[in-house]
């Protein structure tokens, strides 16, 4: 199994962006598929954006579709969130999770198997 491990988080201006970060542990990283949800003050847990094992396919909310981008780099067992643009609505805390199984990609946005204890991204003027 791998253990999530977020980092990247911070507070950002309207309009500008941030990178987050994943390293998750595990010799069989390349086997996950990999993802990331959000938890903003008050709302429940959404779905962001996963890709497949190998990146060939992603996956994302309509609220960040063309302004978050996900991309991981087997070679390192990380995987990151490129988020530009950034709102007020965006403020929340980023999880990264992970999920061996196989399934359309579509289907991880319900839930993943293991997460990360999250990273907190404030944006604000």
């Amino acid at each position: 199994q791998v253990q999530p491990v977020e980092s990247g988080g911070g507070l950002v201006q309207p309009g500008g962006s941030l990178r987050l970060s994943c390293a998750a542990s595990g010799r069989t990283f390349s086997s996950y598929a990999m993802g990331w949800f959000r938890q903003a003050p008050g709302k429940e847990r959404e779905f962001v954006a996963v890709i497949s094992w190998n990146g060939g396919s992603t996956f994302y909310a309509d609220s960040v579709k063309g302004r978050f981008t996900i991309s991981r780099d087997n070679a390192k067992n990380t995987v990151y969130l490129q988020m530009n643009s950034l709102k007020p609505e965006d403020t929340a805390v980023y999880y990264c999770t992970a999920d061996v199984r196989q399934t359309e990609i579509w289907r991880y946005s319900f839930g993943m198997d293991y997460w990360g204890k999250g990273t907190l991204v404030t944006v604000s003027a």
